[in-house]
């Protein structure tokens, strides 16, 4: 082999090890400070703005009772204090970073539970998660409904509902 290629095999090994180096350093610093947790902007629920009318003519507006939650209170836990409005089109909760509620805790799944709007009721559903997703004191496997008070409990991590 001529130098030339020598040095460049040479050089081209450093930089992948250089490489391999930086990325143990970028997993580490992600173990260590963990998962950043950017606020999204609440979209707003355009089924919600269409109008009705009583029987007297008056215009009324569909959407959720007044007494039904409007949101996702966490009261214990890393993130205890954080506050996210309820999303009819879905709420989901987990550490992956798609989730709208993205939890620090290693007892949570990925896409751990989801708390949705079905037209009548808010419910709130196990996503197949490995320690199970408890409403009150009962392990849910089926969706359930939930109400405002309602305590959810994913891992390590306290939920409440809220008005």
């Amino acid at each position: 082999m001529s130098e030339l290629t020598l040095m460049l095999m040479r050089l081209g090994l450093l930089i992948a090890l250089w490489l391999f180096v930086f990325s143990i350093v970028g997993v580490l610093r992600g173990d260590l400070y963990g998962t950043a947790v950017r606020a999204r902007p609440a979209r707003r629920d355009r089924s919600k703005d269409t109008q009705t009318k009583d029987k007297d003519g008056t215009p009324k507006r569909s959407g959720t009772a007044p007494q039904d939650p409007t949101k996702l209170v966490v009261t214990d836990g890393a993130l205890a204090g954080t506050s996210l409005p309820l999303r009819s089109s879905g709420t989901l909760i987990g550490r992956a970073a798609e989730c709208t509620l993205v939890l620090d805790d290693d007892y949570a799944s990925g896409r751990h539970a989801r708390i949705s709007y079905d037209g009548s009721t808010w419910v709130v559903e196990d996503l197949g998660s490995t320690n199970g997703t408890f409403l009150g004191a009962t392990r849910i496997t089926e969706p359930r409904p939930v109400a405002v008070g309602s305590v959810i409990r994913i891992g390590r991590t306290i939920i409440e509902l809220q008005r």
